[in-house]
């Protein structure tokens, strides 16, 4: 598929998982196709990065679950903090923990999880709607009933695919890309570059347990090189950090962010020009 493919097949209201973490191996080209069609009034699950920000700051989340929200080397993702400030959408902000374990129930069709983390901190104060359950055993301990984190559609980036839907990442770390992807009824694969089935195993570094993904879950495959840009994708690209602080400067003004978005973000763009958009600047740069 094609990024402009798979917004085609997402709707408005829907529930939307986006993979990745912080600023590190987030899909943002199937982001940047998002922000070009009419889609809306999404609920976001994500452990935020810049594909947050982007959503924020164009009107297109209704609610957001998350952890944290961060370009990683700048703290608090800029966007995120105006469309807070402004009481832009609701927040259900949760541990990482009970975060993962919301996916972790998803993936296995429960309607929750027990787990502690939550317990004793204001967690539970600021999400009044969470519930507590008591071990059945003879411990009676009790737990923070974390919900699934069920979801219409997820979007995740790899390293590689192949045409079936495997994906692997040959990255430090597989983030929670599977669950994710598992999670949720239809599932998204941006990656760096397809190859063929053998290739995923046969070759240096890429051992069985960097499959990630299983072509089970997965519902399209799309090759987009730097497709995850200005996030990382290691091995295959660091941060592009001087990018990522262009970003960030330009959202903290009106009209430096509407000159940055009709450079790098028009609506009748594609991600082709994007990437061209990009190695330009880097040129003006120099």
């Amino acid at each position: 598929m094609t990024p402009d493919e798979v917004a085609g097949r997402l709707r408005s209201g829907m529930t939307i998982g986006i993979g990745g973490w912080g600023s590190r191996r987030k899909p943002m080209a199937l982001v940047r196709a998002l922000l070009r069609s009419p889609v809306t009034d999404l609920t976001v699950i994500s452990y935020g990065g810049p594909d947050v920000g982007l959503l924020a700051a164009a009107g297109r989340i209704s609610r957001l679950v998350t952890a944290f929200v961060t370009l990683d080397s700048i703290p608090l993702e800029p966007h995120y903090r105006a469309a807070r400030e402004r009481g832009a959408f609701a927040l259900t902000e949760i541990d990482e923990a009970m975060f993962m374990w919301g996916l972790h129930a998803a993936a296995n069709r429960l309607p929750f999880l027990p787990v502690r983390a939550g317990l004793g901190s204001d967690v539970m104060r600021v999400n009044p709607e969470l519930r507590t359950v008591t071990s059945p055993y003879e411990d009676g301990e009790e737990f923070v009933a974390v919900p699934a984190l069920r979801m219409d559609a997820a979007l995740v980036h790899m390293n590689r695919a192949d045409r079936l839907g495997n994906g692997q990442y040959l990255g430090p770390d597989p983030y929670f890309d599977d669950l994710f992807c598992e999670a949720a009824d239809t599932a998204y694969v941006s990656c760096e570059r397809l190859v063929e089935t053998a290739e995923l195993v046969g070759t240096p570094g890429s051992a069985p347990q960097t499959l990630l993904i299983q072509r089970h879950s997965v519902t399209g495959v799309v090759e987009t090189p730097g497709g995850a840009h200005f996030t990382s994708c290691v091995p295959d690209h660091p941060r592009d950090e001087p990018f990522q602080k262009a970003y960030a400067a330009a959202a903290a003004d009106p009209a430096a962010w509407a000159e940055f978005s009709a450079r790098f973000l028009p609506p009748d763009g594609d991600e082709k020009g994007y990437q061209q958009a990009v190695r330009t600047w880097h040129e003006e740069q120099r």
